[in-house]
């Protein structure tokens, strides 16, 4: 390996260690490698320019377009509505209302700070009136923030998808299995260790009695609830049913949720429809950064043969394909401890590529186990977003939500992110059964 990209690899390192934004990191090395290595600078213009050149970009935006007028379209209220109507009547099922009201509206919005910024404020109060602590119901909806990611549409997929070159209906499909996995884990576990944070308190609101006066609620609450569970219903439908493209569902999509909120519930005002362009703007910005320059480290060091180094001594130290798979979720869920979800779909995606074609691993699959990963990193302390703007929205110092955070991570997580890794049927079943067998390949 040259003189210069060891240096460009030390000087990414040090940037992250000292905090620096993530991409002048990207930029900066890459430019002191390419001097060091006497290569000309062109390349930094050029891989960027192509690297943003993408229609999935656009449909990037879109999604999180659409998932930012949904967080202030007031469908949380219709949806914890709805969710204590499934699940209310279960042993700790108030705190189960929150994972499920998080599933649905990480579903409408793919992504995780959003969710937990409208669920937060919403459900912690009133279930401490119920007796709950309120670490423990903050920890819980801080680990469920990431449901979103795995049930489409989902902003990462699409990262994925434009980094590896993968169909998006697919991996759209091959993450919802491992996020039903999830969530009902998170429900079981609930169900069990809930009675450790709960003291007597007020009785919890009632709901009607007998199968006609559930069958009644139900239906109302799903009424409800129904022009925000539209969205991803008509993203999904009109992209396997091939009326629109990817990018066209994300524009589609931001229309519907844009008249939901102004015709249907009528809580999206001038006000906060300006602060969702202006989120979505600056969201979109980094992306966008992070993207180009990040393709820009990234391609040098596949360029300069790090990737398949890489790749080389994964094989040559761990023989079985067991073994390699299993580095290489520690490898990920270690970063996922330091840098947020996006840079790492950037940084891991293009190196690991060499590592998975020489093992056999299908795309689709690889796909459901990098944003499982990459989930797991926005909970895992103690780089956490979740816990920073959890703490932040709760008043619960950090501090006390880790302990809770991590029952739930290494109880369920990881056992299903392993599920995830050796279990291929759970990612590609459903994109074989839907799309079609050819996208399925070797394991």
């Amino acid at each position: 390996m040259e003189f210069g990209i060891i240096v460009g690899l030390i000087l990414f390192f040090l940037g992250i260690l000292i905090g620096l934004p993530l991409c002048w990191v990207f930029l900066g090395c890459s430019a002191v490698a390419l001097i060091l290595i006497d290569s000309p600078l062109k390349f930094l213009a050029g891989t960027a320019y192509h690297a943003i050149d993408s229609y999935i970009l656009m449909a990037i935006a879109f999604f999180i377009f659409a998932g930012n007028l949904m967080a202030e379209a007031g469908v949380a209220d219709r949806l914890v509505r709805l969710a204590y109507a499934l699940v209310g009547r279960i042993r700790g099922g108030m705190v189960d209302v929150g994972i499920v009201t998080i599933l649905f509206l990480g579903a409408l919005t793919g992504s995780s700070v959003p969710t937990i910024a409208a669920t937060i404020p919403l459900l912690v109060p009133r279930l401490v009136k119920f007796g709950y602590q309120a670490r423990y119901t903050t920890a819980v909806l801080c680990s469920s923030s990431f449901l979103g990611y795995l049930i489409p549409p989902s902003v990462p997929v699409l990262i994925y998808c434009l980094v590896a070159q993968q169909s998006v209906a697919a991996v759209f499909l091959s993450t919802v299995f491992p996020g039903l996995l999830l969530a009902g884990g998170y429900m079981v576990l609930n169900t069990f260790i809930s009675s450790r944070y709960r003291q007597p308190s007020e009785e919890m609101p009632e709901l009607p009695k007998g199968f006609k006066g559930t069958v009644r609620e139900l239906g109302a609450a799903t009424w409800f609830a129904l022009p925000a569970l539209g969205t991803p219903l008509v993203v999904l439908v009109g992209i396997y049913a091939g009326i629109f493209t990817p990018n066209e569902a994300g524009a589609v999509a931001a229309v519907y949720t844009l008249i939901i909120g102004l015709f249907f519930y009528r809580e999206l005002k001038a006000k906060n429809f300006w602060a969702v362009c202006q989120t979505t703007v600056s969201t979109l910005g980094m992306i966008t950064l992070l993207l180009a320059f990040g393709t820009v480290f990234t391609r040098l060091m596949i360029r300069e043969g790090v990737a398949q180094s890489l790749a080389d001594f994964m094989i040559g130290a761990f023989q079985s394909k067991y073994l390699v798979l299993l580095m290489m979720n520690i490898l990920l869920l270690i970063l996922g401890m330091f840098i947020d979800g996006i840079p790492i779909l950037i940084i891991a995606v293009p190196l690991i590529l060499p590592l998975v074609t020489q093992i056999d691993v299908n795309l689709v699959h690889l796909g459901a186990i990098i944003v499982v990963n990459v989930g797991l990193g926005v909970v895992t302390p103690p780089y956490a977003i979740s816990i920073f703007v959890g703490s932040k929205l709760s008043g619960v110092p950090y501090d006390q939500l880790v302990k809770p955070m991590l029952i739930f991570l290494f109880a369920v997580g990881l056992p299903v992110l392993f599920l995830t890794t050796y279990v291929p049927f759970l990612s590609c079943w459903l994109p074989t059964v839907v799309v079609g067998a050819k996208i399925v390949g070797p394991w």
